[in-house]
């Protein structure tokens, strides 16, 4: 059996697509930051937890991952 890539034609689906790619790259990227963080063992807050989960910018939060590593505190993270 051979798997193939399709590549959407039309415009709509195509922005929907990628769209929903970018956001579920977004849930991973919060999802490995939490992570880090609990490794760490430093306590994330509701307010912290959801201000991870509401970011939908991967840049943002694999900066925020690679500050996670070496932080202190969570407060570290978003300085």
């Amino acid at each position: 059996m051979t798997t193939t890539s399709y590549e959407y034609q039309s415009p709509f689906v195509r922005r929907f697509v990628n769209q929903g790619r970018a956001e579920g790259e977004a849930k991973g990227e919060a999802r490995a930051l939490l992570t880090v963080l609990a490794a760490r063992g430093l306590e994330v807050g509701d307010d912290t937890r959801a201000r991870i989960d509401d970011c939908d910018d991967p840049d943002q939060l694999n900066l925020w991952i690679s500050r996670a590593v070496t932080a202190e505190s969570v407060d570290d993270v978003f300085v």
